[in-house]
């Protein structure tokens, strides 16, 4: 590599001796002697004047020597660059969220990520668990945030967050002195859900069929803000991640009821399609996910 014939070359003027530039170098004097000789041969002049003491430039080694101390300056600089350059995160981001993740984690998550890489350009899509699913497996979204157990043979499935599930009911209400509750206080009562599709209603499901539940009457809302409005108005009861009714529990406006001996649990995961490339805006995105659950814990 020319670079690094110039660097012998600066080094034995700078030296002004070839054993000591070989020292400096980590190779042979042989090798530093061959490097000058080769430089000379391939451009026809003399470089430098030798004797036992030292060593000192002819007239075409002060012009090498000058260029030569360019060459390897604009390198350094060109490295310097290149480096920046695969260190800047630029490009474009488009993140799926199913809804109690997007309306409640990821704008923290993005606002942090936003501060840090402000280059990258973001896209988000929230919608229910099978629509998120089905942007990642189409490339349509380059990562998704989903609630619950997935299993795809195209999909990288990781969680990164477990979730816990809790009953909510109006306030007041009859069980407003209770927090914990047999699971018979559940029977024949009405029940506000979410739609089929969506993370939520899947755990819903599974609910009442693990505790053979029998449902008074239904309605159904296609989001958790409109779940959390119908249980406050009285409507119902509902099934929620604390993350959507913390403040709600808060401020008293909704209830908080717990099943004796059964607690609801599911997973939060990133899924990203095993076929797509993952750009360095993707990669650091995850990487800020993993920080905002290391801060949550």
């Amino acid at each position: 590599m020319i670079v690094d014939v110039m660097k012998v070359f600066v080094t034995v003027i700078e030296q002004k001796n070839f054993t000591r530039a070989a020292e400096l170098l980590h190779i042979s004097q042989p090798n530093v002697s061959l490097h000058i000789k080769n430089l000379e041969n391939e451009l026809g002049a003399k470089l430098i004047h030798r004797s036992p003491k030292q060593v000192s430039l002819t007239e075409a080694g002060v012009i090498l020597y000058k260029h030569a101390k360019q060459i390897l300056v604009h390198y350094e600089e060109a490295k310097h660059e290149i480096h920046d350059l695969q260190h800047i995160v630029t490009g474009n981001l488009r993140v799926g969220a199913s809804f109690t993740i997007g309306e409640y984690i990821l704008p923290k998550v993005l606002a942090k990520y936003a501060a840090q890489y402000p280059l990258v350009n973001i896209e988000t899509i929230i919608s229910n668990t099978d629509e998120v699913t089905h942007g990642v497996q189409m490339n349509e979204l380059d990562i998704g945030l989903i609630e619950g157990e997935a299993q795809f043979d195209d999909l990288i499935i990781e969680p990164f967050m477990e979730d816990e599930m809790i009953v909510v009911a109006p306030n007041p209400n009859p069980f407003s002195q209770k927090s914990l509750i047999e699971k018979d206080l559940l029977q024949d009562q009405v029940w506000i859900l979410r739609e089929q599709g969506s993370g939520t209603r899947t755990y819903m499901d599974k609910l009442i069929d693990d505790l053979n539940l029998t449902i008074k009457r239904s309605f159904i809302f296609s989001s958790n803000q409109g779940v959390k409005e119908a249980v406050k108005a009285g409507l119902g009861i509902a099934l929620l991640s604390r993350w959507a009714v913390n403040s709600e529990l808060e401020t008293n406006l909704l209830h908080a009821l717990y099943i004796k001996n059964h607690k609801i649990k599911r997973p939060f995961s990133i899924i990203k399609n095993k076929n797509a490339e993952t750009s360095k805006a993707l990669h650091v995105f995850q990487s800020t996910i993993e920080e905002f659950v290391l801060w949550m814990e």
